[in-house]
C-alpha cells in the first residue's frame, strides 16, 4: 500500500467519536479524570481573588497578622491544585492503558482475521506503525491531550468570565486577541492535518524498509548491496524529515501567534489598566487580581496550539487504525456452519476459477476452469510449468482465497459452508516457503494442535511421531532439544531444517486432506529419500495433493495430474501419461532438467540415480500394447 493524502475524510468529531466503543468501560473513570483537571483550574482560578482581598486589606494598611492568613490560603490553594493534579493521573493512566489495550487487540485479530488478499495489498511496515505508534498516540492523547484540551478551553471561558468582575473593558480587551487565535487555528487544523497523515504515512514505509532490511540481510550482504539500501532508505528518511520540519513550521506559526497576541494584550491591558486606575474606576487591588489571573490563563491560551496539533494527530491515527478496521473480511465462516463428524477425506475441484484482485480485466482466469477429483486416501501429485497456477490451488482448499468461480468441496460439501476452524482442521497445509515462529521447536510443530496440552504425554508422542517422519533428528542437537527458541521466523537453522520443521507441522495436525506444495525441495537426496519413506507410510489413510516439482516427488503419487495454462489437462499413473502426453513428458523432462542441475550443484555422488525418462516411456508404450515391463 502506497501513502496518499486523505481523501473524503470524516469531520474531526465524528472521527474521534469512533473510539468510543474501545472506551465505553472506561469513560467514567476518565471522565472523574477530566473533574479532576477542571477541579485543579478552578482552584487556580481563586488564587487572583484572594490576592486581591490581601492587597487591599492587609497589605494596604500593612497588617503583617492577616497577610500570613492570606499567604497560608494561598498556600493551601496551590496544595489542593497539586493534589487535583495528582489525582487526575492517577485516575486517566489506567483506563488510558486499558483503551490501548482493547484497540491493539482488536486490531491483532482483525488482522488475523482479514484474508490473504488483504495482506497482499499492504506494506507489513504501515501495519506495524498503526499497531504500535498510532496506537500509542492515542492512549496519550486520551490521558493528556483530551482531558487538557478540554480542560484548558474551559478554563479560559471561565477565566474570561471572571476578568469582567474587575473592568469590561480590560476584559474585552484580553478577550479581542481570541479572535485572531481562532482564524489562524483553523487555518493551522488545515495545513497540519495533511502533514500529519503524510508523516505517519512515510514513518510506515521507513517500518516497512527497515524490516525488509532486516529480513533479507543475507542477501543484502551476499549482493553487496548494503549500500543501495541505504541509500534508499536515507531518502526515505530525508523525507520523512522534511514533513516532520513542515509540521514544525506550522507548530511555530501557532505557538508565535499564540504567544505573541497575549503579550500585546498584556501590554495593551496595563495601558488601559493604569489609565482605568487613575481615573478612578478600578483599584490597585483589582488590577493586580486582574493581571493574576491574566497570567494564570496564559498557560491554557499557549496550550491551545500544542493540545490542538495532539488532537489532530490522534485524528489521523484514528483514521489509519480505521482503514484496517473497515477493510471487508471477504473470508468468513457461515452462519449456520455444515459439520463433519467423520470426514473420509475425498477432495474435489469442481469448475474451479479463480483470478488475483489485481488482474487486468482482458486477462483470462489464472486458474480457468479446474475439475479434479481426489479419493479418500489418495495421493496426487501435480506438475506443471511455471505460472501455470499450481502454487495458487493449494490456496483454495483452506480458504486462504475464495474462487472467483466454480467450488472447492470436502465430502461433496463446498468449503465455504464449514466454519473456518473445523474446515482448517480437517484440511492442512505445508507451504514451499517454511515459515516458523519466534517460539520453541514445540510450539512451532504443535501449532496446529490446540486440543493437546502442550505438556501431556499425549502431545510428546505426536511430536515426536512427527519430528521422526520428517527426519528432523536435528532437533535432539539443539541446546533444548524441542524447547530450544529457534528465532524469528527460525533463520537460526538452514533451510532444510525450516522445511522439515514445517512438514512436522503440517504431519503433526492429523489432518484428513494434507496440501503440500514441494515440502521437500530444500532437503538433500538421502534425507529426501527416507522423508519420502516415512510419508508413504503416514499418508496412506490421508488424502494428498502435492505440488512436484521434482521426479521423485511425482514417486509417492497414486496418480498425477498435469497443470497447463490454468486448466487440468490430463490425469493418470506417472507411468500412463509418459506414454500418452506429449506435454507431460515435456514438463517431466523439465523437472528432471532442473533436478539434475541440483545434483550437479551439490556434488550428488550418484547422478545417474535419476530416471530414463525416454526408457520409461518405451517401456509404458510396450506395457499399453500387453508386453510385459
Amino acid at each position: 500500500m502506497t501513502t496518499s493524502e486523505p481523501t473524503g475524510r470524516l469531520p474531526l468529531h465524528r472521527a474521534l467519536l469512533r473510539l468510543v466503543p474501545f472506551a465505553k468501560a472506561d469513560l467514567p473513570r476518565i471522565g472523574l479524570g477530566g473533574l479532576s483537571a477542571l477541579g485543579a483550574s478552578l482552584v487556580a482560578l481563586m488564587i487572583p481573588t484572594v490576592l486581591e482581598g490581601i492587597v487591599a486589606g492587609p497589605l494596604a494598611e500593612r497588617d503583617a497578622g492577616p497577610v500570613v492568613w492570606g499567604a497560608l490560603v494561598v498556600l493551601g490553594l496551590g496544595l489542593a491544585e497539586a493534589g487535583f493534579v495528582w489525582l487526575r493521573r492517577w485516575l486517566v493512566l489506567e483506563p488510558a492503558s486499558s483503551i490501548e489495550y482493547n484497540i491493539r487487540t482488536t486490531f491483532y485479530n482483525r488482522l488475523q482475521r482479514l484474508p490473504i488478499a488483504f495482506h497482499d495489498r499492504w506494506q507489513s511496515g504501515q501495519l506495524l506503525s498503526r499497531m504500535m505508534q498510532d496506537i500509542g498516540m492515542l492512549r496519550r492523547w486520551l490521558a493528556f491531550g483530551l482531558i487538557l484540551l478540554v480542560v484548558n478551553l474551559l478554563t479560559i471561558v471561565i477565566g474570561a468570565v471572571l476578568l469582567f468582575q474587575w473592568h469590561w473593558l480590560l476584559a474585552t480587551v484580553f478577550l479581542a486577541t481570541g479572535v485572531p487565535i481562532f482564524i489562524q487555528a483553523y487555518r493551522f487544523e488545515q495545513r497540519y492535518g495533511l502533514l500529519t497523515r503524510r508523516s505517519q504515512d512515510q514513518q510506515g514505509d521507513l517500518a516497512t524498509s527497515v524490516e525488509e532490511s532486516v529480513h533479507g540481510i543475507r542477501v543484502l550482504k551476499a549482493f553487496g548491496r548494503g549500500s543501495h539500501a541505504l541509500r534508499k532508505f536515507a531518502r526515505q528518511a530525508e523525507g520523512l524529515r522534511d514533513t516532520e520540519m513542515s509540521k514544525a513550521r506550522s507548530i511555530a506559526g501557532i505557538d508565535f501567534v499564540l504567544v505573541f497576541l497575549p503579550e500585546i494584550a498584556f501590554a495593551v491591558c496595563l495601558a488601559v489598566g493604569i489609565a482605568l486606575a487613575q481615573a478612578g474606576e478600578v483599584t490597585v487591588a483589582q488590577l493586580f487580581a486582574y493581571f493574576a489571573m491574566a497570567t494564570i490563563l496564559r498557560w491554557p491560551l499557549e496550550s491551545i496550539g500544542f493540545l490542538f496539533s495532539f488532537m489532530l494527530d490522534a485524528r489521523t491515527a484514528t483514521d489509519r487504525i480505521f482503514e484496517v478496521f473497515d477493510e471487508i473480511d471477504t473470508i468468513t465462516s457461515p452462519a449456520l456452519p455444515t459439520t463433519l463428524d467423520a470426514p473420509r477425506g475425498a477432495l474435489s475441484f469442481e469448475g474451479v476459477h479463480f483470478r488475483y484482485q489485481d488482474a487486468r480485466e482482458h486477462e483470462r482466469d489464472l486458474l480457468d476452469g479446474i475439475d479434479l477429483e481426489l479419493k479418500p486416501g489418495e495421493t496426487m501429485a501435480m506438475v506443471g510449468l511455471t505460472g501455470s497456477g499450481k502454487t495458487t490451488l493449494t490456496t483454495l482448499p483452506t480458504r486462504l482465497y475464495d474462487v472467483t468461480g466454480g467450488r472447492v468441496a470436502l465430502d461433496g460439501v463446498d468449503v465455504r459452508e464449514f466454519d473456518l476452524v473445523e474446515l482448517r482442521r480437517h484440511i492442512a497445509t505445508a507451504f514451499e516457503d517454511a515459515t516458523l515462529f519466534s517460539a520453541s521447536v514445540r510450539e512451532n510443530v504443535l501449532l496446529g494442535r490446540d486440543d493437546l496440552d502442550p505438556g501431556s504425554p499425549e502431545a510428546d508422542r505426536v511430536l515426536a511421531e512427527a519430528l521422526d517422519v520428517a527426519q528432523a533428528e536435528f532437533v535432539d542437537q539443539l541446546p533444548e532439544g524441542v524447547e530450544t527458541m529457534i528465532g524469528e521466523e527460525g533463520m537460526s537453522l538452514s533451510g532444510g531444517q525450516r522445511q522439515r520443521l514445517a512438514l512436522a507441522r503440517a504431519v503433526a495436525a492429523k489432518p484428513r486432506v494434507i496440501v503440500m506444495d514441494d515440502p521437500l525441495s530444500a532437503l538433500d537426496v538421502d534425507t529426501e529419500e527416507r522423508v519420502q519413506t516415512e510419508l508413504r507410510r503416514v499418508l496412506a489413510g490421508t488424502t494428498a495433493l502435492v505440488i512436484a516439482h521434482r521426479p521423485s516427488t511425482v514417486a509417492l503419487a497414486d496418480r498425477v495430474a498435469l497443470l497447463e495454462h490454468g486448466r487440468v489437462v490430463a490425469v493418470g499413473a506417472h507411468t500412463e501419461l509418459l506414454a500418452s502426453s506429449a506435454a507431460y513428458r515435456a514438463v517431466i523432462s523439465s523437472i528432471e532438467d532442473e533436478a539434475r542441475d541440483e545434483r550437479a550443484i551439490r556434488n550428488d555422488p550418484n547422478p545417474t540415480a535419476s530416471l530414463d525418462l525416454q526408457a520409461i516411456a518405451d517401456l509404458a508404450a510396450r506395457d499399453d500394447q500387453g508386453s510385459a515391463l
